[in-house]
């Protein structure tokens, strides 16, 4: 029986297999998001802002909306609210508007939305009860994921992204 040391195969090779295994338990796991294409008019995202930040603003708009940031970038503002809520704002530097919102609601926060008022159903509930769920909005133009972690202080994680046509 042979074995094959580790410290013996380049740290490239090792990097690129574990590059590989991630890709292929990525492609082999069952995709939780959704087209909100239903008959009803169901495209509209339920949850379109934060704080009446909406992708597609500009910046300067949000920013007013928002006030300053902890730390501010071209590219990138991140906010904190009542130390437990972050927020940040990405922009594209070139057209100067919102691209992206990605609010984290930690233990404690008030008002934590539930998955069904943000992508109108429930997310795929995990064993060790995490959560997950992604509804993409073609006619609105961007998609709203649902993200909870697992443990006894969760973080719940609601992100908007512009998608690209």
């Amino acid at each position: 029986m042979s074995s094959v040391s580790l410290e013996l195969l380049p740290r490239r090779v090792i990097k690129l297999s574990f590059l590989l295994v991630a890709a292929l338990v990525w492609l082999a796991a069952p995709h939780t998001f959704t087209q909100a294409q239903k008959a009803g008019g169901a495209d509209q995202p339920l949850f379109s802002d934060f704080k009446g930040v909406r992708i597609g603003m500009s910046t300067d708009e949000a920013r007013k909306k928002l006030g300053s940031p902890r730390d501010k970038g071209d590219e990138q503002d991140f906010y904190v609210f009542n130390d437990n809520q972050a927020v940040q704002v990405f922009y594209d530097k070139t057209a100067k508007t919102v691209t992206a919102i990605s609010i984290d609601y930690m233990s404690g926060a008030n008002a934590i939305p539930a998955a069904k008022d943000v992508i109108g159903s429930e997310a795929e509930t995990k064993a060790d009860g995490s959560a997950y769920k992604m509804v993409r909005y073609p006619k609105a133009g961007f998609w709203v994921s649902y993200s909870k972690t697992a443990g006894n202080s969760p973080i719940t994680t609601i992100t908007l992204q512009k998608m690209d046509h």
